[in-house]
């Protein structure tokens, strides 16, 4: 009796067994399988993303990142393509084999700066007649476009800023934004040149499409002599891109409606080597020179920067102003910080008359060793 209960017991031990096994070897079967598919999944080559530039019939033509264009198929399982689309490819072949969402980000979003600027007119000093005809060209026309459809006159489509760097000219582009809650897009023209044949053409033409959409807005563009140097019979690739970009930038300025609510505003502190194309009338036709302050607006502009710090009542400014008359007004903010640092050092919250000479002998000797490009840092 005793050896029939051994026996059921060990068989049921052995099925219990039996049962576990073939549980743990149906999990390493499915673990396997799962491990040979990822391991295929990394074999398999990356997907490229295309752009349908046409459709015809069963085909497409598509246009790759580099700008290449190509007349391939399309797989069955991709239903109403239409150009502009965004869609997946395979590598080989380029078949077209998925459609992906488009979205609405601009590939010049990459290279721009877009923001609604809070800088005001009261931000600005020693620039009031700059000021006035800003007012005058750009502000107008954006928040009283009617009184010019009444007079019978079309308003400048922009306007050019030059003179040195740290002038302020930024600063006034960012005001005459503020003022008109339009939206800022700032760009640096040697940006908008790619190493790829036509895309910075691309470039300019979705930077206006991005400004259309944003409106009202102001484009400006800095360095704007990187872009519209004056054009020379040149063989390289490189010149003749950038004299393309150029071109492409022309013709979206000839475009715009003489009413539109989009503005363009160019910065250059090389007015000299411009090409003529870019500022004759119709087109960046306003030229407005931002040149260093007199006395009395270096004056305001110390103002502006210190009304923020605590300064000792004894400090004599007008002395101060005559050993800063050649100051720009970026240099004047470096003035500005540069002395509260020196104040910040002594672990004082008071900032003396020694701190700011201190602080011009320091000014001037990065102005001299940095040159524009120290300027253009706090400009």
């Amino acid at each position: 009796m005793a050896s029939e209960d051994n026996l059921k017991k060990a068989m049921f031990s052995y099925t219990e067994n039996h049962n576990e096994l073939e549980e743990e070897n149906k999990l390493l079967k499915e673990t396997v399988s799962q491990l040979r598919s990822e391991v295929e999944r990394f074999r398999s080559p990356a997907l490229l993303v295309a752009e349908v530039f046409e459709v015809i019939n069963d085909t497409a033509i598509i246009q790759l990142s580099n700008g290449n264009k190509f007349l391939v198929e399309v797989s069955s399982s991709v239903k109403n393509l239409r150009a502009g689309d965004g869609v997946i490819v395979e590598q080989k072949n380029l078949t077209v084999v998925d459609k992906i969402k488009s979205t609405k980000k601009f590939n010049v979003q990459s290279f721009v700066i877009v923001e609604k600027p809070t800088t005001t007119w009261k931000d600005i000093g020693g620039l009031s007649e700059q000021i006035e005809e800003i007012k005058e060209v750009i502000e107008l026309p954006l928040k009283k476009p009617e009184l010019f459809k009444k007079v019978g006159i079309q308003p400048p489509k922009g306007i050019l800023l030059h003179g040195p760097p740290g002038t302020g000219k930024t600063i006034l582009a960012k005001a005459v934004a503020s003022s008109t809650n339009s939206t800022f897009i700032e760009v640096v023209a040697s940006e908008l040149v790619q190493k790829f044949i036509g895309e910075g053409a691309k470039l300019v033409k979705e930077m206006f499409e991005l400004a259309k959409e944003k409106a009202p807005s102001i484009i400006f563009i800095d360095e704007i002599d990187a872009l519209a140097s004056k054009r020379i019979d040149v063989g390289t690739s490189g010149e003749r891109e950038v004299q393309r970009t150029f071109m492409q930038l022309l013709a979206e300025i000839d475009g715009f409606k003489p009413l539109g609510n989009v503005k363009i505003i160019g910065c250059t502190n090389r007015k000299d080597i411009l090409d003529p194309a870019i500022i004759r009338p119709g087109r960046l036709d306003r030229l407005i020179e931002v040149p260093i302050s007199n006395e009395e607006g270096l004056l305001e502009i110390f103002k502006i920067h210190t009304r923020k710090m605590s300064l000792n009542k004894n400090i004599n400014i007008k002395k101060l102003m005559k050993e800063i008359k050649e100051f720009s007004g970026a240099e004047i903010k470096a003035l500005c910080t540069e002395a509260g640092y020196f104040a910040i050092r002594k672990n004082k919250t008071i900032i003396e008359e020694d701190d700011f000479k201190k602080a011009v002998i320091k000014v001037k000797k990065k102005e001299e060793f940095f040159g524009n490009d120290y300027l253009r840092m706090f400009g």
